[in-house]
């Protein structure tokens, strides 16, 4: 992982066990969770700000096809991701696969063991289930997918400080009572501007 192409010195949060080959840069405050795989030999892979890449997920790359994932991003267990792009606060599912030159839009949710066919474009706010998969309804996950991030994004720092534990107690409560205030906010606030 210590080449040149390979940068992942703004990422919150990287275990040990991540093995990460190619050109991989990771932005702020993103994190790669144990067993994760990325391997980029044609193409370059971009991991958006607080992104979070969890357990055993396979991230590849083919030619003239780079996977780009998004901000606020929760690519959760076991999941694939091989040659696509992914949106801004977007949740690919448990045991999901997206491939070969798939388009999943913003604060969309892959559902879990979902096949996201090669060059399948999945719009904004969508819903999308099965194998192959299909789009089921159109739905604003903006404000559940962030909070899943927020969770990454929290437990990244925790992790990095040797607390494995973050996700418990009164000042975990405490937190996500304010966390959810604050996308509550935000959320309300963009959805004002997009009706001015």
């Amino acid at each position: 992982m210590d080449t040149p192409l390979v940068d992942l010195s703004e990422a919150a949060f990287v275990h040990p066990s991540a093995r990460v080959y190619g050109r991989v840069k990771a932005h702020a405050g993103s994190s790669i969770w144990c067993n994760v795989v990325i391997r980029s030999e044609a193409a370059h892979v971009e991991i958006g700000r607080g992104t979070n890449i969890q357990d055993f997920v396979m991230i590849h790359t083919d030619p003239g096809r780079p996977v780009v994932i998004g901000a606020n991003c929760s690519i959760t267990h076991h999941a694939t991701i091989h040659g696509a792009t992914i949106g801004n606060n977007v949740l690919i599912g448990i045991n999901a696969t997206v491939y070969g030159g798939a388009v999943i839009g913003d604060n969309s949710i892959v559902g879990q063991h979902a096949y996201v066919r090669d060059g399948m474009v999945v719009p904004p706010n969508s819903i999308v289930v099965g194998a192959p998969a299909r789009i089921i309804r159109e739905a604003d996950n903006w404000l559940p997918n962030r909070l899943n991030a927020a969770f990454y994004q929290r437990n990244a720092r925790a992790y990095a400080a040797g607390n494995h534990r973050a996700w418990d107690g009164p000042e975990f409560e405490a937190w996500l009572a304010e966390t959810v205030a604050a996308l509550e906010a935000e959320h309300a606030r963009l959805k004002d501007e997009e009706g001015a």
